[in-house]
C-alpha cells in the first residue's frame, strides 16, 4: 500500500471522509480497493486474506461493476463437454466452464454431455428475443385508464421514435400487454437489445418514452417498473411471453445409450419425467417444471459474467420426455434467459477467459452463447433425471458431494 493509505483511514476513522469517499484520496481504485479492506479488517478483526487476493484490475470495475469493493471471492471453476450442438446456423462443439461448489454437478452434466455426443448432438432453436420494462403509471380514473391504453397503441410509432433515441442498438418491438388495475396501467415495453442483455438499455430507452407519453397525457407515472417486466422474480408473464432469450433444446437418445450410459431405460426416465416434473411441480404451485435448469445456469452465469439475480428467471421452464420408437425423447424449454456476450460482468478478466473458451466474447455472439446454455441444461437435466429412474442420485452425492 503505498504512503497515504494510513492517512485515509484515519480520516475514514474520524468520520471526515467515508468508505464510497476513498476513491477520492486515493491514487487509483486498486489502492482504494486496499485501503477500504484493510478499514474493514480494523474494524472488525478479521483477516481478509483470501478476498485480497485477486488478479483483476478494479479500474473498470469500480466504475461500471461495483462499489464499496474490497476485493473478490473465488469460485471453483471447471469444464463441463465437449458438447455438441445443432443449431439452426451451425454444429457447434465446445467445453463448457462452469462455476460451483456443489459437488457432483459438474460430473453429472459431463455425463450428460457424453450421452449428448453419443446420440449426435443435441438441437437448439432461439424462439425469442426480448428485453422489457414495465412502469406504472397512474390515472384518474378507469375511463381515463382505458383511454391512455388506446392513446399508446394509436400512438406506438411516436413513441418508438422517442424511445430508439436513446440507443443505437435497441429496438422497440412492441408496448403489449398493457395491463389496467383500478386507475393503474402497466404498459409492458418489449426491444430487441442485440448482444447485450439490455436491462440497462431498455430502461433508459422507456424512462424516455415515458416522459413523452406523460408530455401528451394527464397522468402520473407512479414508478418506472412496476413489475409487470418482470424482472429478477419466477413469473407466469415470462413464462408464457418469454424475456432475454426464449429457448427450446432436445436429443433423441438410442435406446442402447440410456441403458449402457444413464443405467436406465426411456420408460423409466419418462416415467420419472412425468411424476416429478410435472405433476409433482404442479401439485407444488411451481413455474419450474424441470429438475434443476437454475443449477447449470447459476454455473454458467458465475463463469461467464452474467447477472446472478437472472438466475430466478432462468430457473422456470418445462422438461419433457417421451419415448419414440423405443428410443428417448428428451427436451427443455427455457422461455426467459437473459444473457449477453458485452457489457456487464463480461469485461471482466475471469469472466472474459471463459467466454474465449467457448468462442463467444464479444458482439455477435449471444445466440450462440445462449444457445450453448440451452444445450449444458439439457445434458444437466437429462443427467439428474436419468440417475433417479436408475436410483443413483444418493450415491452420486454420496462419493461426489461431501
Amino acid at each position: 500500500m503505498n504512503s497515504n493509505t494510513d492517512e485515509i483511514i484515519e480520516k475514514l476513522d474520524s468520520g471526515e471522509i467515508r468508505l464510497h469517499e476513498i476513491e477520492k484520496y486515493a491514487e487509483d481504485a486498486n489502492q482504494a480497493t486496499d485501503i477500504r479492506r484493510k478499514f474493514i479488517e480494523e474494524k472488525t478483526n478479521t483477516q481478509l486474506e483470501h478476498i485480497g487476493k485477486y488478479s483483476i484490475d478494479m479500474t473498470l470495475t469500480a466504475q461500471k461493476n461495483i462499489e464499496n469493493q474490497i476485493g473478490t471471492i473465488q469460485v471453483p471453476v471447471g469444464v463441463a463437454g465437449p458438447v455438441i450442438i445443432n443449431t439452426e446456423e451451425e454444429t457447434i462443439e465446445t467445453y463448457v466452464p462452469m462455476a460451483t461448489t456443489e459437488g457432483a454437478l459438474l460430473a453429472s452434466v459431463n455425463r450428460g454431455c457424453s450421452v449428448i455426443r453419443k446420440s449426435e448432438g443435441c438441437s437448439v432453436s432461439i424462439l425469442n428475443n426480448q428485453m422489457t420494462r414495465a412502469p406504472v403509471i397512474k390515472t384518474k380514473n378507469i375511463h381515463d385508464a382505458n383511454k391512455l391504453k388506446i392513446w399508446i397503441e394509436e400512438h406506438f410509432n411516436e413513441i418508438k421514435e422517442v424511445a430508439e433515441s436513446t440507443t443505437n442498438h435497441g429496438k422497440l418491438i412492441k408496448i403489449d400487454p398493457i395491463a389496467i388495475v383500478g386507475h393503474f396501467v402497466y404498459p409492458r415495453f418489449v426491444y430487441e437489445t442485440g448482444d447485450s442483455m439490455g436491462m440497462n438499455m431498455v430502461t433508459i430507452a422507456t424512462q424516455e418514452a415515458i416522459n413523452y407519453i406523460e408530455q401528451e397525457n394527464d397522468i402520473h407515472v407512479i414508478a418506472l417498473s412496476g413489475n409487470f417486466c418482470v424482472d429478477k422474480k419466477p413469473s407466469a408473464l415470462n413464462m408464457i411471453e418469454g424475456r432475454g432469450k426464449s429457448i427450446v433444446a432436445e436429443v433423441t437418445v438410442p435406446k442402447e445409450i440410456v441403458e449402457k450410459t444413464l443405467k436406465t431405460t426411456p420408460d423409466a426416465v419418462v416415467e420419472v419425467n412425468y411424476a416429478k416434473n410435472l405433476v409433482g411441480s404442479a401439485i407444488s404451485g411451481s413455474y419450474g417444471y424441470n429438475a434443476h435448469f437454475a443449477n447449470m445456469i447459476a454455473a454458467v452465469f458465475l463463469a461467464c459474467g452474467q447477472d446472478p439475480a437472472h438466475v430466478v428467471e432462468g430457473s422456470i421452464g418445462i422438461t419433457t420426455a417421451e419415448t419414440v420408437e423405443g428410443d428417448l425423447y428428451f427436451s427443455v424449454t427455457i422461455p426467459d434467459l437473459p444473457v449477453a456476450t458485452v457489457g456487464g460482468g463480461t469485461r471482466l478478466e475471469t469472466a472474459t477467459e471463459s467466454l474465449n473458451i467457448m468462442d463467444v466474447k464479444g458482439s455477435g455472439n449471444v445466440n450462440k452463447f445462449a444457445s450453448i446454455v440451452a444445450s449444458i441444461v439439457l445434458a444437466g437435466e437429462l443427467s439428474l433425471v436419468g440417475a433417479l429412474a436408475a436410483g443413483h442420485l444418493a450415491r452420486a452425492h454420496k462419493e461426489l458431494g461431501r
